[in-house]
């Protein structure tokens, strides 16, 4: 399975950087960006030791072929204590969104922590709102289900789904 999500998450990027020269004249269809997201467990989870909530990061590419189809990619951030981790979590994450300003889309992504990466992928479910700042500047606002597994996070084999708010600004190239 991790090979699954390494490659589907490898493909998107080649993928991008080798359409983005198709129109890059065009729209500036490529887009990279940075972001932020709150997030916090659907279920209530009563350890010490595993977050319940908190902040991660986010370094994004994003490939909109058209106005209202997007691929993109990110690399989330999470520190040590989410999903009862004892070291940082790094989340490859890989979307189809369709829509323009207001976009639904949906992804797949695994976690990487202490050399390891998972082979048990998350899923998630995503709602947005893209809009254009200034005209090479996009902010995206979104709202994202997430359906995890955080038994390859813990020894306490522990679990929760998580939803998430986010903000991404996004440049394009």
């Amino acid at each position: 399975m991790k090979r699954f999500v390494i490659s589907g998450f490898a493909s998107l990027l080649v993928f991008g950087f080798a359409s983005a020269g198709v129109r890059a004249g065009d729209d500036e269809p490529l887009r990279l960006g940075i972001g932020a997201h709150y997030w916090t467990t659907v279920n209530n989870i009563d350890v010490h030791n595993i977050d319940k909530n908190g902040v991660s990061w986010l370094g994004s590419l994003q490939y909109a072929p058209s106005n209202w189809v997007k691929l993109e990619g990110d690399v989330e951030w999470m520190p040590s204590g989410f999903g009862g981790s004892t070291h940082d979590v790094y989340e490859p994450e890989a979307f189809l969104l369709i829509g323009n300003a207001i976009y639904a889309g949906a992804g797949i992504g695994g976690y990487y922590s202490g050399g390891d990466l998972s082979g048990d992928p998350f899923y998630v479910l995503r709602v947005g709102l893209d809009l254009e700042v200034l005209p090479r500047l996009r902010l995206d606002i979104n709202a994202n289900y997430r359906f995890e597994d955080w038994h390859s996070l813990n020894s306490q084999n522990i679990s929760s789904d998580t939803i998430t708010l986010g903000a991404a600004l996004r440049v394009a190239l």
